[in-house]
């Protein structure tokens, strides 16, 4: 079995848990604006622990969490400062580490009945002009549905480096078939993630219980030498509501999900195919020292 890629783990936890400036509705922002050392520390401790990409800390720079206002006034700058300390702490690292920009659900995670296509477009372009000089792949992570990820890829047009797709997954479920909380089959997104040319289709920020089957799915709609690698990063959550969004609140931690448990997902989502895999929110540096461990 081939040695994954490995990405790091829930960036807005990890501040949280260092005592970084911390709150709903700012969310991960929040330190990005007052206390960007803490971000830097976060980003080198997923490197130390073994990742080879951090995501840049872009998650809740946008309006549903900083308001209109000051995305208005200071997103790109605040883009800007995340794609920057993410890629000096890549570049400090003793190996190769890959700075994947993320690209969020511009109108609150878990909620694509939230989605305005006409409002998409001028935020996204603001994010990707922010993050652009400092990012080696792009990454559309916890999409809730095609058209959200669809209004990103357009938003980033031409650009030539690679395009990386992640959904997030209906939780509770671990019948087939597995859906996006749009409701919309895996296959779709197959589908979609094939005619915006990914490199890479993901599923990420939701349970691990759900992850096996939607793996399951896409491997079977992308059929052989796809040229897409797979790959996963749950969160450790318990299920969310359908009308639940990022901002209404701190979701508790799964105490049954330390780093063995969590490994032992990752090592069955290795089996089925996924070639990238970290974790989300909740799944800090000891888990991925557990994967970087298990893998060599």
């Amino acid at each position: 079995m081939n040695t994954p890629l490995i990405l790091d783990g829930g960036m807005g936890r990890e501040l949280n848990r260092s005592g970084a400036p911390f709150r709903q509705p700012e969310w991960s922002a929040l330190a990005l604006i007052e206390g960007p050392d803490f971000v830097r520390r976060a980003h080198d401790a997923f490197i130390a622990a073994g990742a080879d990409a951090i995501t840049t800390n872009s998650y809740a720079v946008v309006p549903f969490h900083i308001g209109e206002e000051r995305f208005r006034k200071d997103g790109k700058m605040l883009a800007d400062r995340a794609g920057r300390i993410a890629r000096e702490a890549a570049n400090a690292a003793a190996r190769k580490v890959i700075v994947a920009g993320s690209l969020p659900p511009l109108f609150g995670s878990y909620r694509p009945d939230l989605f305005i296509e006409k409002e998409a477009q001028g935020i996204a372009e603001i994010l990707i002009a922010g993050l652009s000089p400092h990012v080696d792949v792009w990454l559309a992570e916890t999409q809730g549905s095609i058209a959200e990820a669809a209004s990103l890829r357009k938003a980033i047009g031409e650009d030539q480096r690679p395009f990386w797709v992640s959904f997030t997954l209906e939780d509770g479920r671990t019948a087939t078939p597995p859906k996006l909380r749009s409701h919309e089959p895996v296959e779709a997104a197959v589908r979609a993630a094939r005619d915006w040319n990914a490199e890479a289709l993901l599923f990420n920020c939701s349970q691990p219980e759900v992850m096996a089957a939607a793996l399951d799915a896409a491997a079977k709609a992308l059929g052989r030498d796809s040229g897409i690698t797979l790959g996963v990063y749950a969160n450790a959550f318990p299920p969310q509501d359908e009308d639940a969004a990022a901002n209404a609140g701190l979701s508790e931690i799964r105490a049954d999900l330390d780093p063995p448990r969590y490994l032992k997902f990752v090592q069955d989502w290795r089996a089925r195919g996924a070639g990238i895999v970290g974790g989300c929110c909740g799944i800090g540096p000891e888990h991925i020292a557990a994967i970087r461990k298990a893998v060599g």
